[in-house]
């Protein structure tokens, strides 16, 4: 039986599984529609300074770094965003708007398809190789 997650969009039904890419994944039991905001990354509010530190002691993280000094730090939150994966030919974009972390689709997410997005310059500096299966895949994130 599958859990759906709440705070996102009205309408859409998410949830966490088993990933392809790597551990579990966040899904969309609807269609979401290409444009459509998905959701927004939450978590703990700290410095740069401290995100880097986390980053370098857990292989596993979930820090977004924001424009004024500070990241959001959803590793040891519930919020349900954290499970994105990272993509070289992802489904979903992030917009990063003051301290607002959006999820937005790319292009149609079909139902049942894992939300994914390009996580771009990352805390791993290219040193965590990649398994996200793109054709276009880079090789490391």
């Amino acid at each position: 039986m599958l859990r759906y997650l709440s705070g996102h969009r009205p309408g859409l039904q998410l949830y966490v599984a088993r990933s392809a890419v790597d551990g579990q994944g966040l899904f969309t039991a609807r269609r979401i529609p290409a444009g459509r905001k998905i959701g927004e990354f939450g978590g703990e509010l700290i410095s740069q300074r401290a995100a880097r530190w986390r980053a370098r002691r857990n292989h596993k993280i979930a820090i977004v770094e924001l424009r004024d000094g500070h990241a959001i730090d959803a590793s040891r939150a519930a919020n349900w965003f954290r499970y994105i994966n990272h993509s070289c030919s992802p489904n979903a974009y992030i917009r990063i708007y003051r301290r607002h972390i959006e999820f937005y689709a790319r292009g149609e997410i079909r139902a049942g398809q894992e939300i994914t997005c390009d996580y771009g310059e990352s805390h791993h500096n290219g040193k965590l190789r990649c398994t996200c299966g793109a054709a276009n895949c880079r090789g490391s994130i």
